[in-house]
């Protein structure tokens, strides 16, 4: 089943806490509290999502892009191979995550 998540929405009332980033991406510990209720879904399986974005939603759709550095350790080689070595585990395999932009 889906669960689709609204994320988009200027976050005036907590524009003093994050100025620069989408409400979904308010980091809760090291992650964003988008994530966060993301796992929760997840651990009633429910994990394929649909995130509708909307004011700043390149942030979301970054974040997810490159989730795999963002949310593990991870060793990067600067020779020709350019080759990068994950050294940590995650548990969010399979979660399907389709990023729609619906508008400001």
């Amino acid at each position: 089943m889906k669960t689709v998540i609204l994320c988009g929405g200027f976050g005036t009332r907590i524009r003093d806490v994050a100025d620069d980033i989408p409400k979904p991406m308010i980091p809760i510990g090291r992650l964003p509290i988008l994530w966060h209720l993301m796992k929760y879904y997840a651990a009633f399986g429910f994990d394929d999502f649909v995130l509708c974005l909307g004011y700043k939603g390149q942030v979301i759709k970054d974040f997810f892009l490159n989730y795999e550095t963002a949310t593990r350790d991870v060793t990067v080689r600067l020779d020709s191979s350019n080759e990068l070595v994950f050294h940590t585990r995650h548990d969010e395999s399979s979660w399907k995550v389709t990023l729609a932009e619906t508008g400001n």
